[in-house]
Formats: C-alpha cells, structure tokens, sequence
C-alpha cells in the first residue's frame, strides 16, 4: 500500500474536523421508507443498487454536458483523488485516461462491487472527519455533486481539507448544481416539490437556496488556491432540450423518486401523490422549457505557501 495512505494530518486539533462543524451529538431526523438511508449521515439520497444505477447514468450525463471528466488543467497527474466517488465510475475513467497514475475513490462505502481498474484504490472514509491521507498526497483532487451529503457549515473546511491533500502545483476541482434541485422557470408543481424538498434537507443542515455553487469560488480562495477559475454550464431539462434535455429530466424524476418515501412521510402524504407531484413536474419542465445549470470551480495549489 503505498505511504500516502493512512497517514491523517496531524497538526490539526481533533475540534477542528470539519463533522464536529454540524451540532455535535444532534441526532438527525430519520429518512423512512423501504430503500436503504445512511440514518447517521447529513445524506439525503439511498445507498443502494438503485442508487447504483442512477449514480452511474448522471455520471454519464455529466460527461456529456461537459463533454469531458474534468476541466482544470492537471497535466499528467501521478495520484488522483476523487472523494465522494459513490459507484467510482469516474474515477475507473481516469485510470484508463492515466495508466501512469494511482487513482484513490473515498466514500462513506464503498458501493459497486465490480473489478476495478489495476490503478485503482477504494478507501473508505468520510472528509467530514477528516480523510486519512498525509498533506499534499495528490496532484488532483476531485469532488462532485456533493451538496446532498455535506452540510452547509461544513463546506469551507471541507474544501481546506482537499487543499491539504493537495501537493504544490496541484489541483483542486468542485462540481455542483447552480441551484439544487431547482429548475427555472418552475411551475406550481416544481415550486411544491422544491419546498417540500428544501425542509426535509434543511433538517439535515443542508443548502436548501444554492449558497454552496454560489461560495464556490469564495471557498477556493479562502484554502488559499491560486489560478482560481470558475465556469457555469446551462442545460436544458426535458424532451424539448434533445438528448441531454431527455437525460437530465430522467436523472431528475429518478432524484425525486428516490427520497419519495421520506418526502411522504413528512409530509404526511401518500407515495402515489408525491409520484403525481413528479409526473406533474415533468410536464411543466416541458411545457416552460425549464433548464438548470452546474457550476465548476479549480483552483491550483502555489508552490510556495500564502
């Protein structure tokens, strides 16, 4: 096992990690129904095969709205971290892309249980505690999509954190919705759906009104990275934006579908009536021709300290 793994930091105070941010020992609210929920997580979405299944389609959404696995500008890379890496499809893409490279997927859990590339690590772990690598292990740190799992008090160490792991001349690279869940315009149905789902993410301390894309590039900044850049993506929702319209709106319904039963739980609500909240939703994306956009933020670090 190579040396940069296992070794945590060790100059910074156990009270600065970034879980102890959230209240400490505040129990979360309990996410009912029958698909599998990380109870003692901020987490809003399952972790199951089902999950499985969606994680690996979005990814393959991304990459075609981006048309690319990343953009800042990393060079050949000899260690890759992707934290958060859910099934580690991305990740298994940069192995193929950089033989030369180890490439590193951190999670809670470690979710498909395929044959991974050669090149390819699982470790598991959770960055709001702190993530079990020395300083500067890597040359590119990637996270994404992460706004359903992180809460927003959280963010700006969290971010220090990947600066940490990041060596002199490395990258750091952050990928979120502009705006959650949101798509705009948004017709009574989505604005119901968006409310409902806001409550049950504030209850977890999640960004329910798109302060984290917003603060990217502030939290870039303030882990003292350089060459800090940032670029939005606009991307149509629905069967009236062609291809990635059709996708986006699938990855969308399969979202709402999946926290369903906890949304009707809450809400004391029946699940057929949240599914008819979807379907209605779906509709207006159409009828308005909605859109949603995806913010990206990288930032290098200098090679001599600021």
């Amino acid at each position: 096992m190579p040396w940069w793994v296992f070794r945590r930091r060790r100059s910074v105070p156990a009270s600065r990690a970034t879980g102890q941010v959230v209240a400490e020992g505040a129990a979360l609210p309990p996410l009912q129904g029958e698909r599998r929920f990380l109870q003692e997580q901020p987490y809003m979405l399952p972790k199951d095969l089902g999950e499985v299944n969606r994680l690996d389609f979005q990814h393959y959404v991304l990459r075609a709205l981006l048309r690319a696995n990343y953009l800042a500008p990393i060079g050949q890379p000899r260690r890759i971290l992707d934290v958060g890496c859910g099934t580690g499809q991305w990740a298994f893409e940069l192995c193929q892309q950089f033989p030369q490279a180890e490439v590193v997927g951190v999670d809670l859990e470690q979710l498909k249980a395929t044959t991974p590339p050669s090149n390819y690590r699982f470790v598991q772990g959770d960055v709001l505690r702190g993530l079990p690598f020395a300083d500067a292990s890597f040359d590119f740190v990637h996270q994404r999509l992460l706004t359903s799992a992180l809460p927003l008090a959280a963010w700006p160490e969290v971010v220090r954190e990947l600066a940490r792991l990041t060596a002199p001349g490395g990258w750091v690279e952050l990928v979120e919705p502009g705006l959650g869940l949101r798509v705009t315009p948004a017709g009574p149905a989505n604005e119901k759906l968006l409310s409902m789902g806001a409550q049950l993410a504030a209850q977890r301390g999640l960004d329910t009104e798109g302060a984290v894309a917003r603060s990217l590039e502030r939290y870039l900044q303030e882990a003292r990275l350089v060459n800090v850049y940032m670029r939005t993506v606009e991307a149509p929702v629905g069967e009236w934006g062609g291809r990635i319209g059709s996708l986006l709106a699938l990855d969308l319904r399969e979202i709402w579908k999946a926290i369903s039963t906890p949304l009707a739980a809450y809400f004391n609500l029946s699940q057929q009536e949240v599914y008819n909240l979807i379907d209605s939703a779906n509709q207006e994306w159409n009828s308005l021709r909605a859109s949603c956009s995806f913010l990206i933020g990288y930032g290098q670090k200098p090679f001599t300290p600021r």
